[in-house]
């Protein structure tokens, strides 16, 4: 019986997560489960799966779920705020760790996590964007297990020759990293700027979370996978290709060097990748239908366009500048995308704000102090979203 860690469970890969464990009760044992502000939702979860712990962010959370399960015969304790969070992913009981918070709020929990050896299923891609020298660092001096839950990084992850690593490439000559171009990869260019926050949040093919969803429909969230591609994988921006696949069936391919190109497919549905890196190296049912690729019938692929993604085409510039530059991308683009849901700003202006911070901090010795380390980084973090807010302001003030 494996005890687990849920980071995030009101989202959608937390979601998805207890939905795979409900099949398997007899391997796996929902050990803590945490969440921001759905009370009503962890509170339904903590009814139906009783974990030891149930942590959320702050102290009146805790006494509002601590009421709505006071009528409830629960063994759960209910906790809150940050060393919480920590404790719950490296409690020694702990055998596996869901990492799912959204944003730069989920890294120290999940480097808990790892420094405590855990197996660490990461879905949190920002943890890699913001952080990955120092977590990928810390994942070998532990030696915890690190598993990609991200479909396309999972699909890669499987798809490599079982003896790959930094020193032995087994014929791997590129990675093929594929995109759905969301809802708007075939919208004018004119028409971009009058997109609502529900337009861009309605994913042809996934069911995710509001910002993961904009960050799907600008290609954001294409340019952080690559930045978290190359920290997971050791390889160079240059190494990795982003191609357009419409039908979202083959989740990324790897290219060899004897011409062959491996994929991996199935229904774009998390709870596979889940299953996956839950049960590895063995596999379980996750509760997802066989692909049936008949019925697929055409797959389509294409290149980006950077002119109407423009946050990838930052994105990529970031990834080849390395150092601070990716947690003061991924800053700027949270508070961005924050803005547009609150419909502050249009959406193609998350691009305006996010190149701002970034050029404005290419001449600041904040992305180029050495050595790196997580107070500087967190310093960073914290510096681009101050210049992100006043670009914000600005834009929200022009446009009245």
């Amino acid at each position: 019986m494996q005890k687990v860690t849920i980071l995030g469970a009101t989202g959608s890969i937390g979601v998805s997560t207890l939905s795979v464990l409900s099949l398997h009760a007899d391997q796996y044992e929902v050990f803590a489960i945490t969440g921001h502000s759905r009370i009503a939702e962890l509170a339904n979860q903590c009814r139906e799966f009783n974990p030891r712990y149930a942590v959320v962010s702050d102290q009146s959370k805790a006494h509002e779920l601590a009421q709505q399960l006071s009528s409830a015969s629960l063994r759960t304790d209910v906790l809150w705020g940050e060393k919480a969070l920590a404790q719950v992913a490296s409690h020694a009981e702990v055998d596996v760790v869901m990492a799912a918070i959204v944003g730069a709020a989920g890294l120290e929990p999940t480097l808990a996590a790892v420094n405590s050896a855990k197996k660490v299923l990461l879905a949190n891609k920002e943890v890699l964007v913001m952080a990955g020298e120092l977590f990928m660092q810390a994942v070998r001096e532990s030696g915890a297990t690190l598993l990609p839950i991200d479909s396309e990084h999972n699909a890669i992850f499987q798809c490599l020759p079982d003896s790959y690593s930094s020193s032995h490439r087994g014929g791997v000559e590129k990675i093929l990293l594929s995109a759905s171009g969301g809802p708007f990869r075939d919208t004018p260019l004119s028409a971009l700027r009058q997109v609502t926050p529900d337009q861009a949040c309605a994913h042809p093919n996934w069911d995710m979370g509001r910002k993961i969803s904009v960050d799907s429909a600008t290609m954001m969230n294409k340019g952080l996978e690559l930045i978290e591609a190359c920290w997971l994988f050791d390889v160079e921006p240059e190494d990795i290709d982003v191609i357009i696949h419409p039908q979202s069936v083959i989740h990324s391919m790897v290219s060899y060097t004897d011409g062959s190109v491996l994929a991996q497919l199935g229904n774009p549905d998390m709870r596979t990748p889940i299953a996956h890196a839950l049960a590895w190296p063995e596999r379980i049912q996750s509760g997802v239908s066989p692909l049936d690729i008949v019925a697929v019938g055409t797959l389509d692929f294409q290149t980006p366009d950077l002119e109407r993604f423009p946050c990838l085409a930052l994105a990529i510039k970031v990834a080849c500048a390395g150092g601070f530059f990716p947690a003061v991308l991924n800053a700027a683009n949270e508070v961005a995308v924050a803005a547009f849901l609150a419909e502050r700003i249009g959406f193609t202006q998350i691009a305006d704000v996010v190149s701002e911070v970034v050029s404005r901090c290419e001449n600041e010795p904040v992305c180029h102090d050495e050595p790196m380390t997580l107070d500087r980084i967190k310093f960073a973090d914290h510096h681009a979203r101050e210049i992100a807010s006043r670009c914000v302001d600005k834009l929200a003030s022009s446009d009245k």
